[in-house]
């Protein structure tokens, strides 16, 4: 039997790619697809790409057996509409963020598990060959053991292109919690290590002037439970044609006790560096394995969770992270 997926929200893109896959996915369905903002609405329609079958979500969660709800909503609508879905039973695979608030996320984990639900994020970044290659490396301790993670994950600010409701207070929620939340969950599989803490986090608004309470802005210091240090930059920052082309989205820099490495996202190798190395070694990156978000919460729900994979008590540990260090940035 075929898990049945239904669609609440596409206020966001990246939504799209969820669709994409479960409409092609052998052992998924869509069965519904409801949008309640009626711009949106028409713009779908004019694009043709999505079939609206629904304009309330309470509707169609009456109305429409399904097994998961699938949400893409604006930032700041999606807690609600999570906690409605798992009250009526279903599980959940969401667009990150989950939600913008820790009192959200109390209610959200405490419904599913009185309810035994999962909850899924489309945190892809382990899917990418450059990041699955540079995992390899470092856990085979060829850097030897992990002392320090540089992490640049700027993303184009695309002022006036990106949706409008990014910029409304109370919708977007932060730039830790949208942006960082995805090195909040690859870091600790890629190393094998558990955060240990925070111990620095700041927001603030620099090229968003026109929105003076857009922090579009973010840095933090964390650390592991070796020791290791980690500096990363989630802003806004990147130059806005060629942001997401360039080398320094989603650049990782691995410090070992004997070696270092680098990449980033969209890199077709890994450069590794040894102590005893006259000149760097560039690895060619694994094949790309396209929503390993999906296929591993199928796994899950299916009762076989996989091992390596992405579990729903990762996507959850990785939303309190984001979430706790959104709240300290914005003090």
């Amino acid at each position: 039997m075929k898990t049945r997926f239904a669609f609440t929200g596409f206020r966001h893109s990246h939504i799209l790619d969820l669709l994409a896959g479960v409409e092609e996915h052998p052992q998924t369905e869509l069965v519904a697809c409801c949008e309640e903002d009626a711009e949106t609405r028409a713009d779908l329609a004019a694009k043709g790409r999505v079939h609206i079958t629904h304009q309330d979500h309470a509707a169609m969660l009456r109305e429409v057996p399904c097994d998961v709800v699938a949400i893409g909503d604006t930032y700041g609508r999606r807690g609600a509409l999570v906690l409605a879905a798992l009250k009526a039973g279903k599980h959940i695979l969401s667009d990150k963020p989950l939600c913008t608030s820790l009192a959200e996320l109390d209610a959200i984990e405490a419904a599913a598990a009185e309810r035994n639900l999962l909850i899924g994020l489309q945190l892809d970044s382990r899917g990418y060959g450059a990041m699955r290659t540079l995992r390899e490396i470092i856990l085979s301790g060829r850097i030897g053991a992990l002392c320090s993670l540089h992490i640049g994950g700027q993303h184009p600010l695309l002022l006036g292109r990106r949706p409008a409701w990014y910029f409304v207070p109370g919708q977007h929620g932060g730039t830790i919690n949208d942006i960082g939340v995805h090195a909040f969950d690859f870091v600790p599989w890629m190393t094998g290590l558990s955060w240990d803490g925070i111990p620095f986090a700041r927001s603030w608004n620099a090229k968003a002037s026109e929105f003076p309470h857009f922090e579009d802005c973010a840095q933090l210091m964390g650390t592991l439970d070796n020791g290791a240090g980690v500096l990363a930059d989630f802003s806004y920052l990147a130059p806005d044609t060629l942001g997401y082309q360039l080398p320094f989205y989603w650049r990782i820099l691995a410090h070992g006790t004997r070696g270092q490495a680098q990449t980033h996202l969209l890199g077709t190798d890994v450069e590794l560096i040894t102590d005893s190395a006259t000149e760097p070694e560039r690895i060619p990156v694994l094949p790309h394995t396209p929503r390993a978000y999906l296929n591993d919460f199928l796994l899950e729900i299916f009762g076989h969770p996989p091992q390596d994979g992405l579990r729903s008590v990762d996507a959850l540990r990785a939303t309190r992270l984001a979430l706790q260090t959104q709240a300290r940035a914005s003090r």
